[in-house]
């Protein structure tokens, strides 16, 4: 994506199913289950720009001594900080006595993060705070140990307003009204709850209180309270927590909107949310990992009891993010992989149809480097293509055809060209106003000489095309110089139309360059009414039940096609100083359908969100546009 956007949250848990000193045995350290947890965040460091945390739980600790362990980071370098931090404590340590960074006893009982229960977490900033205390995990102390918990997450809340309302109606004094806390809270209240109901039942059994503790610890029912937690959460969640006497959980929203994957065998089990993270780090085949399904919570007991349960009924059919295929997610996946190419195969018909089928005379390449995959599969299509062509040339010069004419057939190739080079960042934060566009224009380079000036077309495929901002700032400027005829930028994604809340930091309708250009189409047309309509529409539904609200915004881009919108996108986009041609091709919804068939959750793209929480959220997004309101909608 050449526009700046952040990628979704990450999160990795890790749980020791043997004695600490099993590890020490058989791999010769008592940091196995830390080192492992290292390696799977920094796999994962891709959805991580703005902090990360960690946590770790101690088994069978005395009364007294330290079980819970927490260390959070926003250094620019998030996953290091930590990493260094903790290692450091255990270089201190070894320093005067290195037989004692393997002596399990004693780490236990002196030296933080050396238990058998670890909770990682990668952070984006959705609401622009990035602040020590805006980073997961998080936790909720109390003296009793079932009674603790830590929680972090990949999620977003539609309906945060409504949980802290219930959160107060149960006589709850949240210190936020954030999605984090309400969730924290909200599992919080009904673990209590919990906690007071097996108390109140086995005290009058004669019991003494630290029996009872014991009990609870054993029998804690995790599946009630996730379902009585859960059941009124609107939005995308991948949720992970762990209690303090050494339960465990990842509960997934029933949608499948965030993915979550995880792997067990007699020595761990271990969560994350990305396939190829857990495949990397011990070495496994793509088979041996499973899928969280949607609604569904991974429950970990202590004694090493490990189920997949069912906690919300999921929907039918389920709406997995496709934006995680297209790019969140790395492309490592097997299956990512496969439909990144098909979706780079599917743009062809489109792509020919926009250089008069003339190969001979087209350069492609791509930007940024997460278009890479669908570059390799625009290319598999054009083969395809092109070897169709080849097999009727060749059929045409008949049987007495000479052996350089086959040859010259045989040879035509689409022309691949390194176009674009991306330089260090520029600091152009520092720089005054009136050059900061022109130092914004030379982010990237380009490699000269790989394109005919004034007879070629050049063909760049971009992952997606959001705002457009960087596209016309930067990469239209510098490929006109190349000279060109024609510029075609390909986005392997749909236009994006409407706002995300179940992730990702898109929840302005003005910052959609397909919005913008669709209100552009409206106005030259004289049909500003639909705007009023539609604002209408949206304010006589604005106090409803989110469950009454319907998504009129999907009105504003009925009159038009998506080629009307496209080729007005391309007329925005394009510098006024341009002197090649410029044409802006998006995938279509029902090929990215065809590529990503496991994952269907495209509100991105046609307005159509899988909770009432999102229609409220386009809702409330169109009506802040259409009042100037440069604020969030959730």
């Amino acid at each position: 994506m050449s526009d700046p956007i952040k990628h979704e949250c990450g999160i990795a848990l890790l749980r020791l199913k043997q004695p600490l000193q099993y590890y020490v045995d058989k791999y010769g350290t008592a940091f196995y289950g830390l080192n492992k947890l290292h390696l799977l965040m920094e796999k994962q460091h891709n959805r991580g720009q703005d902090g990360a945390g960690v946590a770790n739980i101690k088994f069978d600790m005395s009364p007294g001594e330290r079980y819970i362990s927490r260390y959070r980071s926003i250094d620019s370098k998030p996953i290091q900080d930590i990493f260094d931090y903790i290692n450091g404590k255990f270089e201190e340590i070894g320093k005067d006595n290195p037989a004692l960074l393997k002596d399990v006893d004693y780490l236990k009982r002196h030296a933080g993060f050396t238990g058998e229960l670890f909770l990682g977490h990668l952070r984006y900033g959705t609401f622009g705070r990035n602040s020590i205390e805006s980073c997961h995990p998080f936790l909720r102390q109390n003296n009793w140990i079932t009674r603790n918990l830590v929680v972090a997450g990949n999620f977003n809340l539609t309906n945060v307003d409504e949980l802290f309302d219930v959160l107060l109606h149960v006589g709850q004094h949240p210190k936020e009204m954030s999605d984090t806390v309400t969730v924290l809270e909200k599992i919080g209240h009904f673990l209590d709850t919990e906690n007071n109901s097996m108390y109140d039942g086995l005290k009058p059994q004669g019991y003494s209180n630290a029996e009872i503790y014991s009990k609870i610890a054993e029998s804690l029912d995790i599946e009630r309270i996730l379902k009585n937690a859960s059941e009124d959460w609107d939005g995308g969640y991948a949720m992970a927590g762990l209690f303090g006497h050494g339960d465990a959980f990842v509960l997934r929203d029933p949608d499948g909107i965030r993915p979550v994957f995880w792997y067990e065998d007699d020595e761990v089990c271990v969560v994350a949310s990305e396939r190829p993270v857990i495949q990397t780090a011990f070495n496994l085949k793509y088979e041996e990992i499973q899928e969280l399904q949607p609604g569904h919570a991974l429950i970990m007991k202590k004694n090493g009891k490990i189920t997949e349960t069912l906690i919300n009924e999921p929907s039918s059919p389920p709406s997995k993010c496709s934006f995680e295929r297209i790019y969140f997610s790395r492309g490592s996946d097997k299956d990512i992989y496969q439909e990144r190419k098909q979706l780079g195969m599917n743009v062809v018909p489109q792509v020919m149809e926009s250089i008069e089928n003339d190969l001979d005379n087209s350069v492609f390449s791509f930007i940024p480097n997460t278009a890479e995959v669908s570059f390799y599969g625009l290319i598999k299509g054009l083969e395809d293509h092109q070897n169709e062509d080849k097999i009727r040339d060749i059929i045409a010069l008949g049987n007495d055809a000479k052996e350089q004419d086959i040859r010259d057939i045989l040879l035509k190739r689409a022309r691949i060209e390194k176009i674009a080079i991306k330089d260090a960042k520029l600091r152009t934060f520092i720089t005054q106003d009136d050059s900061r566009d022109d130092l914004v224009a030379h982010v990237y380079d380009i490699t000269y000489g790989s394109v005919k000036r004034g007879k070629d077309n050049l063909v760049i495929i971009d992952d997606s095309i959001v705002r457009g901002t960087t596209l016309k700032q930067s990469i239209l400027r510098i490929l006109d110089r190349l000279d060109p005829k024609k510029i075609v930028v390909v986005s392997s994604a749909p236009q994006i139309r409407y706002p995300d809340c179940y992730g990702i930091d898109m929840a302005k309708m003005g910052d959609f360059i397909a919005f913008e250009a669709t209100i552009a189409l409206l106005h030259e047309r004289n049909m500003i009414y639909v705007i009023d309509s539609v604002y209408r529409k949206c304010k006589d539904q604005e106090n409803l039940p989110k469950e009454q609200i319907k998504n009129y915004v999907q009105e504003i881009y009925a009159p038009f096609t998506d080629d009307e919108i496209s080729a007005k996108i391309s007329e925005l986009l394009t510098p006024p100083t341009i002197k090649a041609k410029v044409e802006i091709i998006y995938q279509t919804v029902e090929n990215l359908h065809k590529a990503c068939p496991g994952h269907t959750g495209d509100w991105y793209f046609t307005g159509n969100y899988p909770t009432a929480g999102g229609n409220k959220v386009v809702n409330k997004a169109f009506i802040n546009w259409k009042e100037g309101k440069n604020e969030r909608a959730y």
